[in-house]
């Protein structure tokens, strides 16, 4: 399949001091003309950084029944289970613990036991299949150097891999730093997870930044996802009850 992933690299490490790390930036005001769904969206976007080398990739904060959870892409959470990446939300940080990660369909879930002050996380609404062509799509994420960014745009097409099915295609905008973002219909449904951007080859590399690669969110079945986190949760939580 053409397309790049869009995780962004650097070469620093989290410290015990980076738990706490506070960013000094301000926090926009978005226009009314907003839908409520496009600020629920854009509320729920959190910068997730990766251990060891310092990349960062984008993610959305999720309520599914009593636990919070963060859903981004797997080449963002690309360790073993059980190891921590920085999450900030504005001027908050937790850790969050990689509770499930799906690297063929670049998929995966982190668990966080200390909840955000300042947002309200977006419940669980997954679409049980993919999206059709021209569904209006949303989603907000950190491109690049910048701070977040809140995109629109529509559902274009799909394409499909050996042993992965059908993938969604978007005519958006994305960039490196992306992937992770939760992508969300007009009724705040979940649509899928971005994780890659369409390049051509010939006659040189080419990158296609309004065609978007997106996992469809049906490809993390939520109680398989949640499965080994139920095995060693320490309470009986509401979300391991079948």
């Amino acid at each position: 399949m053409k397309y790049l992933a869009l995780a962004m690299t650097a070469f620093f490490s989290i410290s015990a001091a980076a738990q706490n790390y506070k960013p000094n930036l301000p926090i926009e005001t978005v226009s009314s003309e907003m839908s409520s769904i496009e600020k629920k969206v854009r509320d729920a976007a959190v910068k997730i950084t990766v251990p060891f080398t310092g990349g960062h990739g984008s993610g959305s904060y999720i309520k599914y029944k009593d636990i919070y959870l963060v859903i981004t892409a797997q080449h963002v959470a690309n360790g073993s289970l059980g190891t921590n990446y920085l999450i900030t939300h504005k001027d908050e940080s937790h850790l969050g613990t990689l509770i499930y990660a799906d690297e063929l369909n670049d998929i995966a879930l982190l668990y966080v036991a200390n909840n955000f002050d300042r947002t309200e996380p977006i419940t669980f609404r997954p679409l049980e299949e993919p999206a059709i062509v021209g569904t209006e799509i949303y989603y907000s994420g950190f491109p690049s150097h910048h701070k977040l960014m809140s995109f629109q745009g529509r559902v274009a097409g799909y394409e499909s891999g050996p042993g992965i099915g059908k993938h969604i295609i978007l005519q958006t905008y994305g960039w490196f730093g992306c992937s992770g973002s939760v992508v969300y219909d007009s009724k705040g449904r979940i649509i899928g997870v971005l994780y890659g951007i369409d390049v051509e080859y010939n006659p040189s590399i080419q990158v296609q930044e309004n065609m978007i690669w997106v996992v469809p969110i049906n490809k993390m079945p939520i109680n398989k996802a949640l499965a080994p986190f139920c095995r060693g949760a320490m309470r009986n939580h509401k979300a391991c009850r079948l």
